[in-house]
């Protein structure tokens, strides 16, 4: 049978919006009825600064958590529905307010949008120049890793020798650390590049390997780092000190600085333009009369 051959199909009404299925892409989790998708989980790194979505990728525990804390808001949310609670008088007055300042927020935006071209080459030179003193780079640090994951805390004891064992041979003069991690690294991110993690300040690293680093020598290789995820074993490959960044470095980061005032003025304006354009006026006797409610 031809598409459009089958008369029951014809007859039936088009599906409403909340119908339509949608690929959300696979279930990482199920509780009950209740599931967090990929795309969930793609949403919620894209919030995140670079820094935590790094440390967030190795350390499964702290993702796990996320995971059955979303899955908890979703059967919450089930139970009070399936109760009504959507619609109690306050719940609805809460759900109007938050709707209204989500649309007000996002059409001011759209009213304050700052050209394209802003800043020019030459803005940005100037606020660059402007700001120089105080635009420093941390001192950086590139390091290596081979991490070992501890899934089942009856686990650590052995991978904890596991881990000491690896420390040793990497340790060894002649070690060739890239192939070890190549070899037994279980953070898949680094494990293809020999270990490599990249160049990464002090604060973006997890706070355990945090207090490690600096005490390391470059080429030196640490005794196993234990994290909520597991067992990390430190190369320190090289070590930047701290300096006055170039344009170069900062103008991404400045550009999109710029840009936030810029709108954050036009904004500001718009709504002080609003005020020149309509006649204001405050009913003083009734603003008293509510202010003397609320103090009793």
């Amino acid at each position: 049978m031809r598409p459009g051959d089958d008369p029951v199909a014809a007859a039936r009404p088009a599906p409403a919006a909340s119908e339509v299925a949608v690929d959300n892409g696979p279930a990482l989790a199920r509780l009950g009825e209740q599931q967090v998708d990929s795309s969930e989980l793609k949403a919620l790194f894209a919030q995140l600064p670079e820094d935590a979505r790094s440390r967030l990728r190795t350390d499964r525990p702290a993702l796990e958590s996320w995971i059955r804390a979303r899955l908890a808001e979703k059967a919450l949310y089930q139970q009070a529905e399936a109760q009504g609670w959507l619609q109690r008088p306050d719940i609805q007055a809460q759900t109007r307010a938050a709707t209204e300042q989500i649309v007000l927020r996002d059409y001011l935006n759209s009213v304050s949008k700052v050209p394209d071209g802003y800043p020019s080459d030459a803005e940005l030179q100037q606020a660059f120049e402007a700001g120089k003193a105080g635009l420093q780079l941390p001192a950086r640090y590139r390091l290596s890793q081979i991490f070992l994951r501890v899934d089942n805390p009856k686990d650590d004891e052995a991978v904890r020798k596991q881990a000491q064992t690896l420390a040793k041979r990497a340790q060894e003069k002649d070690a060739d650390f890239a192939a070890l991690a190549r070899d037994n690294s279980q953070d898949e991110g680094t494990a293809a590049k020999g270990g490599d993690t990249g160049l990464q300040a002090l604060a973006q690293l997890l706070p355990e390997v945090r207090s490690v680093v600096p005490r390391l020598k470059v080429g030196s290789v640490s005794e196993p780092v234990q994290s909520a995820a597991g067992w990390h074993i430190i190369k320190l490959v090289e070590a930047q000190p701290a300096r006055a960044a170039t344009l170069e470095e900062v103008a991404p980061r400045l550009r999109q600085v710029l840009r936030a005032q810029r709108q954050e003025q036009v904004a500001k304006a718009y709504v002080e333009g609003m005020f020149d354009s309509a006649t204001l006026s405050i009913d003083g006797a009734a603003l008293n009369q509510v202010l003397e409610s609320a103090s009793r």
